[in-house]
């Protein structure tokens, strides 16, 4: 009897002291990543709320003594403005232009190194290179080495092929904003086309050798199997690339300046705030650039988590 009732003190106090063990365990792997989580608070969070807080009020460098709360002001100047609307409308050109391109591309490429050839992994590395080229220095090289009408390298093709009589067109005056989209388009079919022969990787095989022995040609596999099962890929791709390309800002600044009618909404932030020196209006336009990012970032997580739930019950 003796033995029993000092055996079941200790069994009480047991549990207790190991949910204390558990518990300093998880603090203790949670708090070396607790400096990199104020850092990250800190550089994006804090700045936003400045952002928004700026939006609401009225805030011109030129007219210091006139600073002061605006409300939605701000806001209904951004959607109401010519110049500010005609920089959305090039917004959504310019990203709905090199998302398209560079998905087809993509895809095409996907399909070609999905095929088992010699030297595949050289040419698949190459294939990536441009989407790790500095995006500012990309732009110079479009704007100098193959748009310049003087030394340009589409215009000295034109003279290799036709002679010295043919044309010299000045690409980027003729033609401004496919222009930027072709240059950006050559640095992001690298990134589709990676999404994209990740999600072919993934085909079950078996099924589509069962289909090519029941007598299905090469078009009615990539149809009816293929394209089915990279629809969420594909899907992945555009969100991903669209959240990307719709802050793109240096293309712009670099090739146009914004000139020749392609100002998009980033580089008329830019204006805004750097020339006009109008912040509250910068800010305000900022935040409605955020807000639809937000919104397209929210089905791009969708579409990833959904992938993973497919993933996880193969």
């Amino acid at each position: 009897m003796s033995v029993d009732t000092e055996t079941r003190p200790q069994r009480k106090h047991a549990a207790p002291d190991q949910s204390l063990m558990r518990k300093t365990g998880d603090w203790a792997r949670r708090a070396p990543l607790l400096p990199a989580l104020v850092f990250m608070i800190v550089v994006t969070q804090l700045p936003f709320v400045v952002t928004l807080i700026t939006s609401f009020m009225d805030w011109n460098a030129y007219y210091p003594d006139e600073r002061g709360f605006a409300g939605i002001d701000n806001f209904r100047r951004v959607l109401t403005d010519a110049n500010t609307r005609h920089a959305i409308w090039v917004t959504i050109l310019l990203t709905a232009g090199v998302v398209l391109i560079s998905l087809l591309l993509g895809l095409g490429i996907a399909l070609l190194l999905d095929r088992k050839f010699r030297g595949r992994g050289a040419v698949r590395t190459m294939m990536i290179t441009p989407f790790l080229v500095v995006p500012v220095a990309a732009a110079l090289l479009w704007k100098h080495a193959l748009y310049n009408p003087t030394y340009g390298l589409f215009n000295g093709v034109l003279k290799w092929i036709f002679g010295e009589n043919a044309p010299q067109p000045d690409w980027i005056s003729n033609q401004p904003l496919w222009s930027i989209i072709f240059a950006l388009v050559w640095q992001w079919t690298p990134f589709m086309m990676l999404i994209l022969l990740a999600g072919l990787q993934s085909r079950p095989l078996d099924v589509i050798e069962a289909a090519g022995i029941d007598g299905a040609n090469q078009w009615e596999i990539f149809r009816y199997m293929t394209l089915p099962h990279l629809r969420q890929y594909l899907e992945l791709s555009a969100l991903l690339g669209s959240i990307y390309v719709v802050q793109n800002f240096d293309a712009v600044f670099t090739i146009t300046s914004g000139g020749l009618g392609t100002s998009n909404l980033p580089y008329t932030i830019y204006q805004t705030f750097y020339t006009a020196h109008d912040y509250g209006r910068a800010s305000a336009a900022g935040v409605i650039v955020v807000i639809g990012t937000i919104a397209i970032a929210t089905f791009a997580l969708r579409s990833v988590s959904t992938l993973f739930r497919e993933e996880t019950g193969r």
